[in-house]
């Protein structure tokens, strides 16, 4: 993919040429020399370069080609002495490029935090620690001195300065003890969890029958890769295999990388680690809420092995480890592990590549696996491991459909959910109520003329939201005053229909006023601080109603909700996305999964206008591995991922002829085993003023896919040069295309 400009026979004599990937949306790579007396930039370091009028941050990646380019400029600084991107990283940055057909240097730059894209210095700013020495002796020491050791000693051994300073101990006192040989500066490499200390410190849950059965086939694996899927229904105790398979590789002094979903479930996530692997530092994480210097601070450590155990959303994939022992992929069936801007990676399929590429073991772990990744295990590429009984005896919820066909609802609730509502509130418990809506209303209308309010930059409809009132798209954010009047026919009657989470708290609340309502949602929890906040409410354990969207449904332990209702199961059934009923079969099971997850037995209500629906009534019966099969035989005849690879292409501009002719000319040059649909609008065809058009190919293999995509590549910039049409469209300006290989959303 990498291209190159004219080659010279005669370098500057004596010179050093080195080649680098720059920041820009080009697949070339550019030489540049090094100044004479310049340090020599390592392959993998940071260099400062002139481009196009700028100086831009770019990656050297060759030293000495044996083609360089044409009379080469001189790079203006080498910023590294030492590589900050290992080989090992640097050929996972080439295979994303390749396999994602993105440039290299912008893969390269999605690597970096942003401090090190900025041309940052690079050190790591460490917290003066100080930790108790083994065996001291408190008895004859002065009494100052007793109380900093006995403070020591409540803070498991050891301190910052800063701490030991705010409980008002000076530094006399810490100087003199350390003179004493009593405590002493805690070294980065002292963060590895000793075996003891986990034993001593850490209440350790005995594992069940399976539990121990699954941990014993993974232990029975040979050293090296393997690729393990833990199908584990909800609160079956996967997070504890988790942890037994991270503490050995930690007693090995390696280090271990988990995945989460979302940033809402990294704080609890954290602290369940950090209550079994001890002190602060062995555990950190690293998700988007983290300021540009945290996520330096704690990616330069990670690669310099001061931390043990990362836990991060998506991006983390991304981080340098000195040596990486072992990858978690929680909720790996989750639609946020995939990127669906700029580089479109899916973090879990980069995850299965670097635990390949280095030789160590990953954990895919769900209570809905993806059909990818049955498929991969039905193949024998992954072993299919079982958790089918909860821990601690507690039993999986009853499930309960209730059909609204013809029934009066109240705010979308039955009178049956009600009542249900009723009977777990008054005996003490919490109930969840799921709607995956938010706002007030999906629809604001004029019930005289039928005039909807849309979008003004978008083919879509405005979504009513409360307090304050205003219309909100939900595609391109814009916002809009309510108003009393009807834009088509000047009347008064306007009304919101349909139903979003303010509308279902608002109604719930009028009808138990007593009882606390707690309603979780991206318009009210924007942050992982704000949800943590949130889940404290909810882990009180007092009889309250959970209102929420699917940042409810993924991995939260609330042992006190004893019903989950669903208030609309059939609208995922019913998309035309042929990914839509996996995705909604997940969702169900998932936010059902919340439900009696201690010792309280629990209950689901699932209201449909279709109670026959045949996947629907699959999940139902036989749960989500009968769905899950029935699902890959549809996908299986319809020749759909993942029994075919596809990509989809994708062209937006001002003009919508302009995106329709780009993808009608790249058509046209299309031969071969491809099968081509399109191009057509998009389902949502204008967002923010902009036209949408797709592309969509299908291949028997992901190589003669790739093989083709490839060729379309050359065809798109021999079409953009040579086509007359084509040559008036400012491609990259008004006209903006990409390609998304394994696409999650065709929409």
């Amino acid at each position: 993919m990498e291209k190159t400009h004219a080659k010279i026979a005669n370098p500057r004599q004596g010179t050093t040429i080195v080649r680098v990937a720059v920041p820009i949306p080009l697949e070339t790579l550019f030489d540049y020399s090094v100044p004479p007396h310049s340090d020599i930039p390592p392959i993998g370091g940071r260099v400062t370069v002139p481009f196009s009028g700028r100086i831009l941050v770019g990656i050297c990646v060759e030293r000495s080609p044996k083609d360089p380019h044409e009379k080469p400029k001189d790079i203006i600084e080498s910023l590294d002495i030492r590589p900050i991107l290992s080989k090992e990283l640097l050929d996972l940055a080439k295979w994303m490029s390749n396999y994602y057909f993105y440039p290299l240097g912008e893969v390269l730059a999605t690597i970096l935090p942003a401090q090190a894209r900025k041309g940052q210095k690079l050190e790591i700013k460490r917290e003066e620690v100080w930790r108790i020495k083994t065996g001291y002796a408190a008895s004859d020491r002065a009494p100052r001195q007793k109380e900093l050791l006995k403070f020591l000693e409540t803070k498991g051994g050891q301190a910052t300065l800063k701490e030991i300073k705010a409980e008002g101990f000076s530094s006399s006192i810490v100087k003199a003890l350390s003179e004493k040989q009593l405590i002493y500066i805690k070294l980065p490499e002292e963060t590895y969890v000793k075996a003891l200390r986990i034993r001593q410190e850490a209440k350790v849950p005995v594992m069940n029958e399976e539990q121990v059965a699954v941990l014993k086939n993974i232990n029975q694996n040979p050293d090296g890769f393997v690729a393990t899927l833990i199908e584990g229904v909800t609160g079956s105790g996967k997070t504890e295999i988790y942890l037994r398979m991270i503490e050995a590789v930690c007693l090995k002094g390696k280090q271990a990388l988990v995945l989460v979903p979302e940033i809402a479930l990294t704080p609890q996530t954290l602290s369940r680690f950090k209550k079994r692997f001890g002190p602060s530092g062995v555990v950190t994480s690293l998700h988007s809420d983290l300021s540009d210097s945290e996520r330096l601070q704690t990616w330069l450590k990670s690669e310099n092995g001061e931390v043990q155990i990362v836990i991060g959303t998506r991006s983390a994939i991304l981080t340098p480890f000195k040596d990486l022992g072992l990858i978690v992929v929680d909720e790996e069936h989750d639609s946020s592990f995939k990127q669906n801007e700029g580089l479109r990676y899916s973090a879990r399929d980069v995850a299965a590549k670097r635990a390949q590429d280095l030789g160590i073991p990953i954990l895919f772990g769900s209570a809905t696996p993806a059909l990818e990744t049955l498929n991969n295990a039905e193949k024998g590429l992954y072993d299919h491991l079982h958790l089918k009984k909860r821990v601690a005896g507690a039993k999986l919820p009853r499930v309960k459909v209730i059909d609204i066909r013809g029934l009066t609802l109240k705010a979308g609730l039955s009178n049956e959910m009600l009542k249900a509502l009723e009977l777990h509130l008054n005996t003490g418990n919490q109930a969840l109520i799921f709607l995956n809506r938010r706002g007030f209303a999906p629809t604001y209308l004029c019930s005289s003329c039928g005039w909807i309010k849309t979008c003004r930059k978008c083919d879509s409809k405005m979504t009513l939201h409360r307090k304050p009132d205003v219309l909100v798209c939900h595609h391109c954010g814009c916002k809009e005053p309510v108003r009393s009047i009807c834009e088509r026919c000047n009347g008064q009657q306007l009304k919101s229909l349909g139903l979003g989470t303010q509308r279902t708290e608002e109604a719930l609340s009028e009808i138990f006023p007593e009882v606390p309502l707690i309603r979780i949602d991206r318009d009210n929890v924007k942050s992982h601080l704000q949800m943590q906040k949130q889940l404290d409410r909810i882990n009180e354990g007092t009889p309250a109603i959970l209102v929420g969207t699917q940042m409810l449904a993924k991995g939260h332990h609330f042992p006190n909700v004893t019903l989950v209702g669903i208030v609309d199961a059939d609208s995922g059934f019913l998309s035309s996305d042929f990914r839509a009923p996996e995705r909604t079969a997940q969702l169900i099971t998932q936010v059902a999964g919340r439900a009696g997850r201690a010792e309280r037995s629990g209950d689901v209500c699932i209201q449909t206008y279709q109670p026959d629906n045949l996947s629907l009534r699959s999940l139902i019966k036989n749960g989500y591995g009968g769905f899950a099969r029935k699902e890959l035989g549809i996908r299986k005849k319809s020749r759909l991922p993942p029994y075919q690879a596809m990509a989809l292409i994708r062209a937006e501009s001002e003009k919508g002829i302009e995106a329709s002719t780009f993808l009608s000319e790249l058509t046209n040059t299309i031969n071969g085993d491809l099968e081509v649909l399109g191009p057509v609008e998009a389902p949502i065809a204008r967002i923010d003023n902009r036209y949408r058009y797709q592309l969509l190919l299908l291949a028997t293999t992901r190589a003669k896919l790739h093989d083709h995509v490839s060729r379309i590549k050359l065809d798109i910039s021999r079409i953009s040069n040579g086509n007359i049409s084509m040559r008036k469209m400012k491609i990259g300006r008004t006209l903006k295309w990409s390609i998304d290989i394994d696409p999650y959303d065709t929409f």
